[in-house]
């Protein structure tokens, strides 16, 4: 058991409490809304039923995880003995290199303090600090509770033994980590989902799909294996000879496309009408939320089933 200071406990960090949570750790919830860490405890409430509802609970009872987090009032109070730590304050180089400056000064020094930011590179905001070594990005894909990939990001001098006990943390509490080899913009997975968007937003802008038509080919389509294998892999079964069949076969293909793909659509142009008068369409934004916690509840039915299908299949 580890004792965890999460620190910034909206969206991201309230997730990430129910994910150490339930691998059997002590967390501590602190930001500098007051009233953040209450507001975090009232919204795990509510969602441990229905984890449990889907034994993604790791056989643990609801008040049994709500009984490992507390609300503290002050950092220090929840860095003071803390094992991990993991930010999740606002998207801003400034505030990051302010905040682990806190962190690094008040933390035990054998402690591994990690950021959730999804954008911003480890090298930007740990240079000026003492224990820079044992700083790193831990980017999740939310919700962590129920995603379980995460993505390890060291700065250059990032210590090997703090990316691997980072790693081995992450998978000791159910995560897959992406363990990046060096620090890159947009790291792994916003990257590639980045690739898709453009040709998501080329595709509609220039008149030859519709919105839920791109949205179709996804959900109903290349999703479907999307979710239990990755690109590689998918690729390595489309062809009778595996993965250098396939290339042989098709990359003229992406050669020919490819240079299509070269030219940006403004996202926030023209185009975002057309999205955003589809989307208000089928989604009113009045029950955005209602939908988030759709989304949620079919994810907890996926990962029950995949891990059913792993007990069943797999074995």
């Amino acid at each position: 058991m580890a004792k965890v200071a999460i620190i910034g406990s909206g969206f991201i960090g309230r997730a990430w409490a129910i994910s150490f949570a339930r691998a059997g750790h002590q967390i501590s919830l602190w930001d500098v809304d007051r009233s953040a860490p209450s507001a975090a405890l009232a919204y795990v409430e509510r969602v441990l039923p229905d984890l449990q509802a889907n034994d993604l609970l790791n056989g643990r009872r609801p008040d049994e995880l709500r009984g490992r987090m507390r609300g503290v009032g002050d950092i220090e109070e929840a860095l003071a003995d803390a094992d991990y730590v993991q930010e999740n304050t606002p998207e801003k180089v400034e505030t990051k290199r302010e905040v682990f400056s806190i962190l690094d000064r008040h933390s035990q020094p054998g402690a591994i303090l990690a950021s959730s930011t999804s954008a911003i590179l480890p090298s930007k905001f740990t240079e000026h600090l003492a224990g820079r070594a044992r700083c790193l990005v831990v980017h999740p894909i939310n919700p962590p509770y129920l995603i379980p990939a995460a993505e390890v990001v060291p700065a250059p001098w990032t210590s090997a033994d703090a990316v691997t006990r980072t790693r081995d943390f992450l998978l000791a509490a159910g995560h897959a980590p992406i363990v990046m080899k060096r620090e890159l913009d947009g790291f792994v997975m916003n990257r590639m989902q980045g690739a898709l968007l453009e040709e998501a937003f080329r595709l509609v802008a220039d008149g030859y799909a519709s919105v839920e038509d791109v949205d179709t080919g996804i959900r109903d389509g290349i999703a479907l294996r999307w979710s239990f294998m990755g690109p590689f892999e998918t690729i390595d079964l489309n062809a009778p000879g595996g993965v250098r069949d396939y290339v042989l076969r098709y990359q003229g293909i992406y050669e020919r496309l490819h240079p299509s793909q070269q030219r940006r659509v403004n996202w926030s142009g023209p185009v975002l009408d057309e999205v955003e008068r589809d989307r208000r369409e089928r989604l009113p934004a009045d029950r955005l939320e209602e939908r988030q916690m759709w989304r949620d509840r079919r994810l907890m039915a996926l990962i029950a089933h995949k891990r059913k299908a792993a007990r069943e299949i797999d074995s």
